[in-house]
């Protein structure tokens, strides 16, 4: 009597079924999460943000204690800030924008590669704060009028609290792999 394939040492196995392969990924389920790559990159990019060093105003103060050692964006993988714009995916906008300086930052971001992201920190960004009146032509009342925003951080100006706060949502948002809805 010879002995079956299976049982010869150097014998190819039979590949397992799709039933045996489902029943297997069942049983892994509660303990594995199987990912698409897609959430494994939006894992990898939420966690490692690199901002533009950008400021226009006295918000930028508050964005530079945050990244100082008492609050430190490096634990929450956003310490990094880039020089160039072509190293950054982030752009922190912080301080009031003058109606001259509003082409210079599309500029920046338009060279910024993709995915990237932007966050409008304190009232002047957001909507123009307290240089906002009838007849005012130096300052652009937002910064959504010339680019996409995708988290705004309130406040004049707004504390390092505020913008960590801002940083973590963009995070969330990010790991969830959603597309924002953005203007412009």
């Amino acid at each position: 009597m010879t002995p079956s394939p299976e049982a010869q040492p150097g014998a190819a196995a039979a590949p397992p079924s799709d039933r045996a392969l489902e029943g297997l990924a069942d049983e892994a389920a509660p303990f594995v999460r199987l990912a698409m790559v897609e959430d494994v990159f939006n894992l990898a990019r939420a966690n490692s943000l690199w901002p533009l060093t950008f400021g226009l105003a006295c918000c930028a103060i508050e964005m530079m204690a945050a990244g100082a050692s008492r609050y430190d964006l490096d634990r929450f993988g956003a310490g990094l800030f880039r020089p160039s714009p072509r190293q950054a995916d982030l752009m922190i906008l912080a301080g009031t924008i003058s109606r001259k300086m509003a082409p210079v930052i599309r500029t920046l971001w338009d060279q910024m590669p993709g995915p990237k992201w932007a966050i409008s920190m304190g009232g002047c960004t957001i909507s123009g704060g307290p240089f906002k009146y009838k007849g005012e032509y130096a300052i652009s009342e937002g910064a959504e009028k010339f680019m996409p925003i995708d988290v705004h951080v309130p406040g004049c100006p707004p504390r390092p609290e505020a913008l960590i706060a801002g940083i973590l949502k963009l995070e969330e948002k990010i790991k969830q792999g959603r597309r924002f809805e953005r203007a412009g």
